[in-house]
């Protein structure tokens, strides 16, 4: 079992499979709800995925133009997994103990075409201007 929880560990899940593979979504929205470079997460489908405590610390908005849902920690604040579509989640693997992600590596880099000015990606993930499902 992976676990991940929230900064405060208001929030904790499980997903019950390992994570191999990383997306890093680039665009606008995500470095905004990150305040970074964009978001790296894991894709799990929602039979592998559980809310194990908090989920009354749970709130969500929908991303503008999609149809993802985001959630965050009303404790602390932490970016939470939301919803990619009915069959998946996806989770920021920030969230997750390194231990829990051995052997996990970044596959795909998202809108590329809007990522920072500043950034430059430096490893072998494929990089897409857009999103992939």
């Amino acid at each position: 079992m992976v676990k991940g929880s929230c900064n405060c560990n208001a929030v904790q899940f499980e997903i019950s499979l390992p994570i191999t593979d990383i997306y890093v979504c680039h665009c606008s929205i995500c470095r905004k709800a990150s305040g970074g470079n964009g978001v790296s997460v894991a894709v799990v489908n929602n039979q592998h995925f559980t809310w194990l405590t908090g989920t009354d610390k749970i709130k969500t908005w929908h991303k503008p133009e999609h149809d993802w849902v985001c959630s965050f920690c009303t404790q602390c604040g932490s970016n939470l997994p939301g919803k990619n579509d009915e069959q998946r989640m996806y989770v920021p693997v920030g969230l997750i103990a390194n231990d829990d992600l051995a052997g996990a590596k970044v596959v795909h880099h998202m809108w590329v075409s809007s990522k920072a000015s500043w950034e430059e990606i430096g490893d072998e993930g494929q990089q897409h201007d857009g999103f992939i499902g």
